[in-house]
């Protein structure tokens, strides 16, 4: 980027937002962010942000729980019969709120809370470039994670017809690009109202991302898969239409989120940890699509939108609420003092600093939480059969394991990330909900293997 201005160029080493880049700072960056210490995030009670964290939890689960009984009913549709490489993408492609809308919901809470968003002029530049940002992955995303489908699918299978490879690919652009741009835009109000009532946007932003994501996506998933299918024989020739209008708008977004400095910086360089997080979840995808086709470990479709989403959700707030704290109050490269020796799993929960108790906090909500959700599954699903006591077990012991590991694995990695000079509102959210895919899935299938194993069916 030229350097007009007299200062030095940005990269991503530099923090999310340089003071310099805004008229009328003459502030260092030492010196700015120990002002947004004081001034940034306010204090918060273990009431108020327990209270801050489970209204969102308990909204974001329920939509995860909707979307397992949605994906219950559309896995009968043709298509899904037909076609089954769409349940290897549907991880990929639900795993593009970690990817994209938690990632700028991230993004933006940290600079609500360092007060980078107080001018008029520089609020709505940097929330149109990074939604820009956004098309522009989505539309690149979406044809990878199709593309991977594809591959993965041949793998297993060692065929694929063409007009697969055409469905899927159509399918996967569309539904992550209107999914997107449905979500990036209530994302906006959301942190601009939590701003504005006195709410920390990085307890409520991340799990309210992903509150109804899951639903949006799984619910465009399904229609226009189903879509293109019912044109494949009249009119094969839309698929290709559709594809080809989404790539002739790549430049577009381009041109628009080059304008903002913070967004011109991720058109560069934000490529790595969206992509390798898509792949990890394709690679759950694969074990949910095998797992799924054995008629022994049956049933395990409707419970993954759960565990996997809960599980994203939690440790998207505790990544984000350190990564806060980070920007806020530690120069790039500059860690808290007990972060610099060997890694230890306790200091993620033993401690009495904010951090410390939100990881608390989020790993008791697991237990009472998942047990609320796999009852409201049941209830959703009629009513007529219960949880089996070994199901429950099963479920709430890998849901307990999988946030557990994800809460000392995000301690890990944002300090990491932060210790290397790399921003980890960019970084840490995708890998963390793509792993979050990956193991739920595999703990999931593991838990079902032990209940055929011991002959429980799953329901009293």
């Amino acid at each position: 980027m030229p350097n007009n201005t007299g200062l030095h160029e940005y990269s991503e080493t530099d923090s999310l937002l340089p003071n310099e880049l805004y008229s009328g700072s003459s502030l260092t960056r030492s010196t700015s962010a120990k002002d947004a210490a004081v001034s940034g995030a306010p204090a918060e009670s273990v009431c108020s942000m327990m209270l801050q964290i489970l209204v969102p939890f308990v909204l974001a689960g329920l939509g995860t729980v909707s979307a397992g009984i949605l994906l219950n009913v559309v896995q009968s549709w043709d298509v899904f019969q037909d076609i089954t490489e769409l349940l290897i993408l549907l991880p990929a492609v639900l795993g593009m709120k970690g990817n994209l809308e938690m990632t700028l919901a991230s993004r933006l809470s940290t600079a609500v809370n360092a007060g980078k968003m107080e001018s008029a002029r520089e609020k709505w530049m940097f929330i149109v470039g990074n939604l820009a940002l956004k098309q522009l992955q989505a539309t690149v995303l979406g044809l990878l994670a199709s593309l991977i489908a594809i591959v993965l699918g041949w793998m297993a299978e060692g065929k694929m017809p063409f007009d697969h490879v055409v469905l899927l690919c159509s399918t996967s652009v569309s539904t992550v690009f209107v999914a997107s741009l449905l979500q990036g835009v209530i994302m906006v109000g959301v942190i601009i109202g939590s701003k504005r009532m006195g709410i920390n946007p990085d307890n409520v932003a991340t799990p309210m991302a992903a509150s109804f994501g899951d639903l949006i996506t799984l619910t465009l998933l399904a229609y226009f898969s189903q879509w293109f299918y019912s044109l494949i024989d009249l009119h094969p020739y839309v698929p290709y239409l559709v594809d080809m209008l989404f790539l002739c708008l790549i430049p577009l977004w381009v041109v628009i989120s080059s304008k903002h400095p913070a967004s011109h910086i991720l058109l560069r360089t934000g490529w790595e940890p969206i992509i390798t997080a898509m792949i990890i979840s394709s690679i759950g995808g694969l074990i949910l699509d095998k797992t799924e086709s054995d008629p022994n470990l049956a049933g395990i479709l409707v419970y993954a939108p759960v565990i996997n989403g809960v599980g994203g959700n939690l440790v998207s707030i505790q990544s984000s609420r350190i990564s806060t704290n980070l920007h806020l109050n530690y120069s790039p490269g500059e860690v808290p003092e007990d972060r610099r020796s060997c890694y230890n799993p306790c200091r993620t929960f033993l401690g009495s600093g904010a951090n410390n108790r939100s990881a608390q906090i989020l790993l008791l909500l697991v237990i009472p939480g998942q047990f609320i959700f796999l009852y409201a599954l049941h209830l959703m699903k009629g009513g007529h059969t219960v949880p089996s006591p070994l199901l429950t077990v099963t479920f709430l012991c890998a849901s307990l394991v999988q946030v557990f590991s994800l809460l000392c694995i995000a301690d890990w990695v944002v300090h990491g990330l932060w210790r290397r000079c790399k921003d980890p509102d960019t970084y840490s959210i995708p890998y963390l909900t793509a792993l979050g895919d990956l193991l739920g899935t595999a703990l999931l299938a593991l838990a079902f293997f032990v209940l055929w194993c011991i002959g429980d069916s799953g329901n009293l």
